[in-house]
């Protein structure tokens, strides 16, 4: 196993781990405003690992090659990291408003600061971004749309379900701010 393969391997593990420790500390409390989240947490645990595991045994089985060469490996392995970092860095920086259940608690804010600032769902843009990588470093078309397409929708889902919940508890506050910032990517979407 060369380098590029450990660190894969590594971060897979490291991508697993912290998400399963996401799902099972940053639930909602018992005091929270429940009921909003509309099986979106369900959807995206039967998404990402079925994309992960439908696209590392698709790129097995098949060669639709991206591009020759290895450098594609590494910039995949490269977005898999930044996801993975910013990903956790961002759950920090919302500190107790995180769940990974949509959920409202009683002194909830809307956050502006760091990444919200351009994106109302950093979080998930990071998360889209480590499913982008998967794809890229297993150098393969097929891989690549089963590595992203199914936690985009998912996650697709669960900003429509989300944002829902935000509009109801905020209103107009939240109309404005979702006017001034993008869904995903910085000034694009």
């Amino acid at each position: 196993m060369n380098i590029l393969e450990t660190v894969f391997a590594i971060s897979m593990g490291a991508w697993f781990v912290t998400e399963f420790l996401y799902k099972n500390i940053l639930k909602s409390g018992k005091e929270d405003k429940k009921g909003k989240d509309r099986s979106t947490l369900n959807i995206l645990w039967l998404a990402i690992p079925f994309s992960i595991a439908a696209s590392i045994m698709i790129s097995s089985y098949t060669v639709f090659p991206i591009v020759k060469g290895t450098w594609i490996c590494y910039l995949g392995e490269f977005f898999i990291l930044i996801g993975i970092i910013f990903r956790f860095v961002i759950i920090r920086s919302l500190g107790k408003y995180f769940t990974v259940d949509v959920t409202i608690r009683d002194d909830h804010q809307i956050k502006r600061e760091g990444f919200y600032k351009y994106l109302r769902h950093p979080s998930y843009a990071f998360s889209l971004l480590t499913s982008l990588g998967l794809g890229l470093y297993l150098n393969n078309w097929l891989s690549l749309i089963f590595a992203f397409v199914p936690p985009f929708l998912a996650f697709a889902y669960r900003i429509k379900v989300e944002e829902q919940a935000l509009v109801e508890q905020f209103g107009d506050e939240y109309i404005e701010y979702r006017s001034k910032t993008k869904k995903l990517i910085p000034f694009i979407y």
